[in-house]
Order: C-alpha cells, then structure tokens, then sequence
C-alpha cells in the first residue's frame, strides 16, 4: 500500500485515471454500438467491447503511464495484459450477469458499475506484476 501511495505511484494512479477514462470511453461506445446498434447480446457484447478496450488500454497505458518501467519483449507484455484482462472480464461479466439478470438494471448502468469495480483490479496487477521496476 505504501508503494502505491507514494509520489510516484500517486502520479502513475493518475495517469492511469487518464488512460483507464480512453479505455472506458472505448469499451463504452463499442459495447453501445455491439450491443444497441448491432443487437449483440449484452455479454458476447461486452466480451468484444473488453478485448478491444483493453488493446486501448495497452498502448496508451505503455506510452502515458508506464513508460519507465521495466522492458520485456512486446509479446510477453501483450500476454501478461490480456491474461490479466481475462480474469477482469470475467470479473466484468459476473458483474453484469448479476447487475443486468439478477438486479434488474439496465445494461448501460450495470457497465458503468461493472468498469468502476473492475478498474482498481487493472490498475494494482499493472503496477505491481506487469510494470513493476
């Protein structure tokens, strides 16, 4: 906790505010536009919307946020983030099954809570696994 509470980690937390909000604004009108204009079905919606937020999220997290750290080959880095992302899909999912099926909300309003919890998950697997120095 004290890693991510210093200045460098605050400053990174930011960043990734920053990025993870390009994200989100990606993965949001791609799964408006799956799952309302194209009439995909809100969780294979969400899996696509995801994996291309994610790429998103990759390439502006490297370039913004995490650009001092530690270097690995692209492909490495590429699987760990979407190894990590898999698991926060999944989290992401379970979270609209459960916000959309069994809460009753819509499915725009279960996304936004869904992204909001799935993010602190994202941020602290980055810093500590992927981009660690």
């Amino acid at each position: 906790m004290k890693k991510l509470l210093n200045g460098q980690g605050f400053r990174q937390l930011f960043s990734y505010l920053i990025v993870g909000g390009i994200a989100t604004v990606v993965e949001w009108v791609c799964f408006y536009i799956f799952s309302y204009q194209a009439h995909i079905h809100y969780l294979l919606a969400t899996t696509l919307a995801f994996a291309i937020s994610t790429a998103a999220n990759w390439l502006v997290g490297r370039l913004m946020t995490f650009r001092g750290a530690e270097k690995q080959p692209i492909l490495q880095e590429l699987a760990k983030i979407y190894a990590v992302s898999v698991i926060g899909l999944l989290l992401n999912l379970l979270l609209m099954y459960l916000f959309v099926q069994k809460a009753g909300l819509a499915k725009m309003a279960g996304k936004i809570i869904a992204t909001i919890l799935v993010f602190a998950w994202n941020f602290i697997v980055r810093k500590f696994w992927i981009y660690r120095r």
